[in-house]
């Protein structure tokens, strides 16, 4: 029987989280529990979140538009190591399909363990052997400062300065090289930070933010929605 992932969005199109044009898939739960964290609702291991590897696969291959890679983030998709292996080997198939775009298709997956950790085990290092690139380490807000960090280079798609982008492919190294050598990349050539989504639900509208903003970010975009009579409600970024 196929694994099962808990699953707390699938978005399309995303292009805050890597190069391109992207499909984003962030698994549910989570132990890590960074301070500062801006996805809290992702914590929680909901096993009403819990849906088919097969359903996320035929979502992904349902999409019309251009798919330049696939962002998995969270939560934590290291704590779902079966059903996280089982996905990416299923969107390996389907990008080596020949009914499939030839659009190079990178996987970048976000873990906020650190990347030695994560190389030691089999498990977890298989995963890595099927990435193209990963994000590693904890968020650290105070290394949040914005833009660019004074030792770090650029923070592009990364929340905080001692993250690591680990290229694991001639195709990641070819898409985040740049990064990881610390080169000079601009933000508007690698895209915008965030991005919004608004989904209609039986719980009624709600609205994401994609991506990573600066510290401090999102608590100017509250102030200035209430001060425009808009209430934000309850924010996954607050305890």
């Amino acid at each position: 029987m196929s694994p099962t992932l808990l699953l707390a969005k699938a978005h399309y199109p995303v292009t805050s989280l890597g190069p391109g044009t992207r499909a984003g898939i962030w698994v549910q739960g989570c132990t890590l529990h960074c301070p500062g964290c801006l996805s809290r609702d992702t914590w929680e291991s909901d096993p009403g979140k819990a849906v088919p590897i097969e359903a996320v696969l035929g979502w992904l291959a349902s999409l019309d538009g251009p798919v330049d890679g696939v962002t998995i983030s969270g939560g934590e998709p290291f704590q779902q190591v079966e059903a996280v292996s089982a996905l990416i080997r299923g969107i390996r198939t389907w990008r080596e399909s020949p009914r499939r775009e030839t659009i190079p298709l990178d996987i970048l997956v976000y873990s906020g363990y650190v990347y030695s950790r994560l190389s030691r085990a089999a498990e977890t290092r298989e995963i890595l052997d099927m990435c193209d690139a990963v994000i590693t380490g904890p968020y650290v807000d105070r290394l949040n400062p914005g833009g660019r960090h004074p030792q770090s280079g650029s923070l592009l798609w990364r929340g905080s300065a001692n993250q690591r982008v680990v290229p694991l492919s001639p195709l990641g190294r070819a898409r985040y090289g740049a990064l990881e050598d610390d080169a000079a990349m601009t933000e508007e050539e690698a895209g915008p930070r965030v991005q919004v989504s608004v989904d209609e639900g039986p719980e009624g509208r709600r609205v994401y933010y994609i991506g990573i903003p600066r510290r401090g970010d999102m608590g100017h975009l509250t102030t200035a929605l209430e001060r425009a009579g808009v209430r934000a409600g309850d924010v996954s970024w607050r305890p």
